[in-house]
C-alpha cells in the first residue's frame, strides 16, 4: 500500500499521461491511418490507370510508353505481369521478395479482379497498401501490382515520433516530479507541525505565502496553533487555581479539625471554628458545582425546559437574593424593568443573572452604582447590566467566555470565583440561541448586553 501522498501524486501525474498516450493513439490510428491508407490505395488505382493508359497506347510494344507512366510515381514499386503469370517489369529492388507477396492474388487479378490489401492487418507496411489492377492487350490479360515505396520513410518518422514522445514524457515526469514536490511540502510541513503540537509544542508557527487551499490550511493550522497554546495556558492556571481553591479550604478544614480535638476549647470558640469549617466546606460545593454545572452545559444532547414566566419578575428576585453581596458594599442599584413575558428555561436564565450580577458587584467599588435595564425589540428582548467597576482592557474581552479564564489573576484570587462563571452564562445564552456583547474600559465599568427570543423554540432535528 502506498502512503506517500507525493509517490500517489506523482503516480496519478504519470499514469494519466500514459493513458492519454495510449488513448490518444488509438484515436490516431482509428480516425486518421485508415483514412490516410485508403487515400494512398485510391492514388495508386488512378496512377495504375495511367501506367495502364499508357502501355495500352503502344499495344504493349514500347516498353518507354511504360516507363513514361512509372516516372509518375516516384515513390511506389509497380511490378506488372503477363496472362501465365511472368513479370514483365518491376521497379521495385527486391524483386524476389514482390513476386513472392503479389503470387497469392495474382490468379484473382489476371481473372479481371481488383485487389485491395486489407486495411485492418497492419498499420504500416507494403503487405497492407498493395493493390491489383487487371487490364488486357490484345485479349491476353495482364495484371498490374503498385506499392509504397515509403514504408522506410514511414518508419523512420514513426520512430522519430517515438523518440519526440519518449522525450516529451520524460520532460513532463520530471516537472511532475518537481511540481508534485512543490504541492505536497507544505503538507509535509503540516504534518511535522502537527506532531510537535502533538507533544506539547503550541509554539510552532508555519510561514505561507499562498492564497490557495493549502495556504489557507496553513493559516488556519496557525490559528489552531495559537488558540490551543491560549487554552493551554488557561488550562494550567486553570489547575494551579482550583489546587489552590481546594487546597486553601481543605488546609483551613484540616486545621481547624485538629483544633477541635483540644479538650480546653471552650463552647464559643468551638463554634466560631465549626462556622469556618462549614463557610469553608461550602466553598468546596460551590466550586464543584460551577464544574459539574459547566459539564453538564457542554453536553451535545442537553435539552431545556421553556416554560411562560415574567421576565422582569426574575431579575428583581435575583437582585434581592444577592442583596447581601451589594448592600454591604452600599452600591446602588438602578432598575428600569417594564413587565415582559418570556418562554424560556427559568432555571436556566436565572444562572445568567446571578452570575452577572455577582461578577459585577464584585468589581464594583464601595459605593458604586449598577444599573439593569430590559427592553423589547420585536420578537427580541435587551437585557443590559451596566456598572462603574474597574472594568477590563480591551484585548481581554474575547476571552473572558473562555472557561477558566481570569482577567485579573491576583484581584480574581481576592475576589473569588474560580473564572467558571461566564463560560456558563455563554452556554447557557446559545442554548437559547440568543446573543452576549460586553463593552468595557478600565476604571469605568463594565456594560454586558444580553439578547435573546422572547419565544425560545426547540431546534428540529
Amino acid at each position: 500500500m502506498i502512503k506517500s501522498l507525493y509517490v500517489r501524486v506523482v503516480i496519478t501525474f504519470l499514469g494519466a499521461i500514459m493513458i492519454s498516450g495510449v488513448i490518444g493513439s488509438l484515436l490516431i490510428n482509428s480516425l486518421y491511418i485508415g483514412q490516410i491508407k485508403t487515400m494512398i490505395q485510391d492514388d495508386m488505382m488512378e496512377s495504375g490507370k495511367v501506367i495502364i493508359k499508357a502501355y495500352e497506347e503502344e499495344h504493349g510494344e514500347n516498353l518507354d510508353s511504360l516507363m513514361k507512366g512509372v516516372t509518375s510515381l516516384p515513390l511506389y514499386s509497380v511490378r506488372m505481369y503477363d496472362n501465365e503469370g511472368n513479370q514483365l517489369y518491376t521497379s521495385s529492388k527486391e524483386i524476389g521478395e514482390q513476386a513472392s507477396k503479389d503470387e497469392a492474388n495474382l490468379q484473382s487479378v489476371l481473372k479481371g479482379e481488383f485487389f485491395r490489401s486489407d486495411l485492418s492487418k497492419g498499420v504500416r507496411g507494403r503487405k497492407e497498401l498493395t493493390v491489383g489492377i487487371p487490364f488486357s492487350i490484345d485479349g491476353s490479360p495482364r495484371a498490374l501490382f503498385i506499392s509504397p515505396e515509403i514504408s522506410e520513410l514511414l518508419n523512420k518518422v514513426a520512430n522519430f515520433m517515438k523518440s519526440q514522445l519518449l522525450i516529451v514524457l520524460g520532460c513532463g515526469s520530471i516537472l511532475i516530479l518537481l511540481a508534485a514536490r512543490y504541492i505536497v511540502l507544505p503538507l509535509q510541513q503540516l504534518t511535522r507541525a502537527t506532531r510537535r503540537m502533538a507533544k506539547g509544542d503550541f509554539s510552532v508557527s508555519l510561514q505561507t505565502k499562498r492564497n490557495d487551499e493549502i495556504g489557507q490550511l496553513t493559516r488556519s493550522f496557525n490559528v489552531m496553533a495559537q488558540e490551543l497554546g491560549t487554552l493551554e495556558g488557561i488550562r494550567k492556571q486553570f489547575v494551579s487555581d482550583v489546587s489552590h481553591e481546594f487546597q486553601s479550604p481543605l488546609t483551613s478544614i484540616k486545621g481547624f479539625t485538629q483544633a477541635l480535638k483540644r479538650k480546653d476549647m471552650d463552647e464559643a470558640s468551638r463554634l466560631r471554628v465549626l462556622n469556618i469549617i462549614e463557610q469553608e466546606s461550602d466553598r468546596l460545593s460551590r466550586l464543584c458545582g460551577d464544574l459539574l454545572q459547566l459539564s453538564t452545559l457542554e453536553y451535545e444532547h442537553l435539552q431545556l425546559s421553556p416554560e411562560s414566566f415574567s421576565l422582569d419578575e426574575q431579575l428583581r428576585k435575583i437582585v434581592i437574593s444577592l442583596e447581601p453581596q451589594w448592600s454591604v458594599k452600599n452600591v446602588t442599584l438602578d432598575l428600569e424593568l417594564p413587565s415582559i413575558t418570556i418562554v424560556a428555561d427559568e432555571d436556566r436564565l436565572s444562572q445568567i443573572w446571578s452570575n452577572l450580577l455577582s461578577n459585577s458587584i464584585k468589581f464594583t467599588d464601595k459605593d458604586g452604582m449598577i444599573s439593569i435595564t430590559a427592553i423589547e425589540q420585536g420578537d427580541q428582548v435587551l437585557i443590559q447590566i451596566a456598572d462603574n467597576g474597574v472594568g477590563m482592557p480591551e484585548e481581554e474581552i474575547r476571552n473572558i467566555f473562555k472557561p477558566f479564564y481570569k482577567v485579573d489573576k491576583a484581584r480574581s484570587r481576592e475576589v473569588g470565583g474560580s473564572g467558571i462563571g461566564l463560560s456558563i452564562v455563554k452556554r447557557v445564552v446559545d442554548l437559547h440561541h440568543g446573543q452576549i456583547e460586553v463593552t468595557s474600559a478600565l476604571e469605568k465599568g463594565t456594560t454586558v448586553s444580553v439578547q435573546l427570543p422572547l419565544l425560545y423554540s426547540t431546534p428540529e432535528k
